[in-house]
């Protein structure tokens, strides 16, 4: 079974059962792009079948989940999608970014992403892939899916934004999971490594996060010169290569954060 989402707010003394039954479903489906059976939701949440089965039909009232009527089993509804949108909407972050992420696909022809930190994981809030069909790897990133923070380059730029007791809590939740061969798993190498993006400014993944995909990361500040944000450049190995990570892409990348930082109100120099 799937490790449980980890919460960040505080849980309320007076936590209504069926809500948080409810949001332990739409947790689990969201986990089962394929779907899942009632038996299979009931199994992995410890519901009875019944209890399961009135939660799954109150959801499916209000469109929160949705059953196939071949398979019968049950997806996330298209309600979850309208909320996510009217919610991205509201961040006014994605429409000042939005100019210089297409301005940087544009000139490195390659695919730009923006992310922010939630729930102890980086949160992809919008993305440019100019030419998505152009490689023969796919990268799993899309707007609302979440990556690991150690692995990532967005996600290490954002870690090396706190203070090292900060890093240290997260990795205490959330562990350093290996996704390649290449994954930083332990903890002093990671501290050592967040410590090398605070100097140098960006963060490079060289396939630590996805196999055949090298990323370049940087900050985003506001007014007040908090790390609010991260923007990155991903592609195939075979095209951001270790040339272009130790020498444009960098420079490109930073210019674009500090751009979108400038948006933002941040009026100090970068590193």
């Amino acid at each position: 079974m799937p490790p449980t989402t980890v919460h960040t707010a505080p849980r309320p003394k007076n936590m209504v059962q069926a809500i948080e039954r409810a949001a332990e479903i739409l947790e689990i489906l969201g986990r089962s792009p394929q779907g899942l059976s009632i038996g299979e939701i009931a199994a992995q949440s410890g519901l009875a079948k019944g209890t399961a089965h009135r939660l799954l039909a109150s959801l499916a009232h209000f469109d929160f989940v949705r059953q196939d009527g071949g398979t019968r089993h049950y997806q996330l509804g298209f309600k979850l999608v309208e909320l996510g949108n009217r919610l991205l909407n509201k961040i006014d972050l994605r429409d000042d970014a939005r100019p210089f992420l297409m301005a940087l696909a544009e000139e490195v022809q390659e695919t730009v992403h923006l992310v922010v930190r939630d729930r102890d994981e980086a949160l992809y809030i919008d993305k440019v892939a100019l030419h998505p069909k152009r490689s023969g790897l796919q990268m799993v990133s899309h707007i609302g899916s979440r990556t690991a923070l150690h692995s990532s380059a967005v996600g290490k730029v954002l870690l090396s934004a706190l203070s090292e007791e900060d890093v240290a809590d997260i990795v205490a939740r959330r562990g350093l999971s290996r996704h390649t061969d290449k994954t930083i798993t332990d903890r002093t190498k990671l501290k050592r490594h967040l410590g090398d993006v605070r100097r140098k400014g960006f963060a490079i993944d060289d396939e630590e996060n996805e196999k055949g995909i090298r990323c370049v990361g940087a900050p985003i500040r506001d007014a007040d010169d908090r790390v609010v944000a991260a923007v990155s450049v991903s592609g195939p190995t075979a095209r951001v290569t270790k040339a272009r990570v130790s020498q444009a892409l960098p420079r490109q990348v930073c210019a674009a954060a500090l751009n979108i930082s400038r948006q933002l109100g941040f009026r100090g120099e970068t590193s």
